[in-house]
């Protein structure tokens, strides 16, 4: 029974976790539509994003390891061993602390409002790329993805 529901539960993870997986480089993914459109206007936008840091475990690891070395060379017998561990407290106080914290990040994007084919308009955010301005007037491609877009300069 007790095997029989982990193993639902690891399949259940599995398919969750590829069904949220995004899109890749050098991966193809199905294109809904493809549309074609003209610029009617662009505005550059900045997105800042809040960035937790993630390496603070092997930073305390890092610490208390470097602190127990350096406790280690102080004293003999057991005071060589309070030494020890207390080297490595310090030590992985000190690696917590360093660079703690988060920080923000800013994200360069753009904002296109494109006129499609169909003649219908559209808005869309997406990443600045500086080797593709994009001018109003310009005519573009509109890549429908499953569940994103893309645009590009039409060729």
């Amino acid at each position: 029974m007790w095997k029989t529901l982990f193993s639902v539960f690891v399949l259940s993870v599995v398919l969750i976790a590829s069904a949220q997986a995004g899109y890749d480089r050098n991966q193809a993914v199905p294109v809904e539509k493809v549309l074609y459109g003209q610029v009617e206007s662009v505005r550059d936008i900045t997105q800042q994003q809040l960035v937790e840091d993630k390496n603070s475990g092997w930073r305390t690891f890092g610490g208390a390891l470097l602190g127990g070395v350096i406790g280690n060379q102080f004293g003999s017998g057991h005071g060589r061993d309070v030494a020890t561990v207390l080297g490595a407290i310090v030590g992985a106080g000190v690696g917590n602390n360093s660079g703690r914290g988060s920080y923000y990040r800013q994200t360069q994007l753009i904002e296109l409002m494109i006129r499609q084919e169909d003649n219908t308009q559209v808005m869309i955010i997406q990443d600045k790329d500086p080797g593709m301005p994009f001018n109003p007037g310009d005519e573009v491609r509109v890549v429908y993805l499953t569940g994103s877009v893309r645009v590009d300069k039409a060729m």
